[in-house]
């Protein structure tokens, strides 16, 4: 099954933590995933996110405002 990961940020080192997180993730567990960065305030705004960073699987808001561990990434994406 393959995840739509979008990892809401503007690049701030919070947002850039969040996606290394994410993507060492997806390779070490081999998971089937597209990620994708949005930066544009606009569009993080769609998702109702008033803080960043923030992390989206599958079009639902899972995580906001705070840098998530490894293994709680893990078990979202499980």
């Amino acid at each position: 099954m393959n995840h739509v990961i979008q990892i809401l940020g503007t690049g701030c080192p919070k947002c850039q933590n969040l996606t290394s997180i994410v993507k060492d993730v997806v390779e070490e567990n081999q998971i089937d995933a597209s990620i994708e960065k949005v930066e544009d305030i606009e569009d993080i705004m769609k998702f109702n996110v008033m803080m960043t960073p923030a992390l989206v699987v599958d079009g639902n808001v899972v995580i906001k405002g705070r840098v998530p561990s490894k293994e709680e990434v893990l078990s979202t994406l499980q």
